[in-house]
């Protein structure tokens, strides 16, 4: 069980070795509305992911079936534009292993962004949320099985999945920048449907200031394996129940690409200290 779940990495790993050679310190997820932050990377290489062996394929629209190797200020990153979620009927492992695969590659560092509901009546649509704890509600792990003891332990600890010191660096950078980057705690669920109204307040009592379909499988994994993660949510609307209007996931991607200027702009400018911290 075990090679089966880590075979498939393996040769994706080797797969981006040989298409790209040496890793980028930093890997970039791109959520849903998110992909137009690739027409800023310098030198960019593009591979789509059919072309790649084990990478599952996105159904959904706006998540893009491409990776880019480029430079944002001079620094190298890897650009996964568009992800799998578990609503299209991937396992957990399935759902995490391009992530994977670009840590056995070599990355140390990885920023997951995604599109979320605002619970927090503070979060605007169109602004940007970082993301310092999260509650895994989607009811799967992809630790769940078999471990591999030479990849990470049995029992990860969770206490500071979103890296305390790279969320420093993150909030310095908005600070100096002008650029409104609030705080929050990001609750992953299963989807494909959004939030009841009861269920949002059920998520505001537990805490969440935002709520997702993506990016808690992702936060794991990567921890997992020893990489240090840092999380940013666009807040595309607010969750069901706090405003009239019916959500809708056109509306999800045109609020995403409201916010990718100041995305863009403050990655821009913080990767270069984001690389050297890892």
């Amino acid at each position: 069980m075990t090679s089966d779940i880590w075979k498939p990495v393996d040769q994706l790993a080797e797969t981006l070795q040989d298409r790209l050679g040496h890793a980028p310190e930093i890997a970039l997820v791109l959520g849903s509305g998110l992909g137009t932050l690739v027409d800023a990377l310098v030198g960019r290489r593009t591979i789509e992911t059919d072309k790649l062996p084990h990478w599952p394929s996105s159904t959904v629209d706006g998540h893009a079936g491409s990776i880019h190797w480029g430079q944002l200020n001079e620094t190298p990153v890897l650009v996964q534009q568009g992800r799998v979620h578990l609503y299209e009927g991937y396992r957990p492992q399935e759902v995490v292993r391009p992530l994977r695969a670009a840590i056995t590659w070599g990355v140390k560092t990885v920023i997951l962004t995604n599109a979320a509901g605002g619970i927090n009546p503070t979060l605007d649509p169109g602004g940007l949320m970082l993301i310092v704890d999260h509650l895994n509600l989607t009811g799967a792990s992809p630790l769940q099985g078999p471990n591999d003891d030479r990849r990470g332990p049995r029992f990860p600890d969770l206490s500071n999945v979103y890296d305390s010191g790279l969320c420093e660096q993150l909030l310095m950078w908005a600070a100096r920048m002008d650029v409104q980057l609030n705080t929050g705690i990001y609750a992953g669920l299963l989807g494909p449907t959004y939030e009841t109204p009861a269920e949002v307040r059920m998520l505001s009592t537990m805490g969440a200031d935002a709520v997702g379909m993506s990016t808690v499988l992702e936060a794991i994994a990567a921890t997992h394996l020893g990489a240090r993660v840092v999380g940013i949510s666009c807040i595309t609307n607010r969750a069901a129940g706090l405003e009239g209007a019916k959500l809708d996931h056109e509306d999800v991607q045109r609020a995403g690409a409201q916010a990718v200027d100041d995305l863009t702009a403050l990655l821009t400018v913080a990767l270069p200290s984001l690389g050297a911290a890892s």
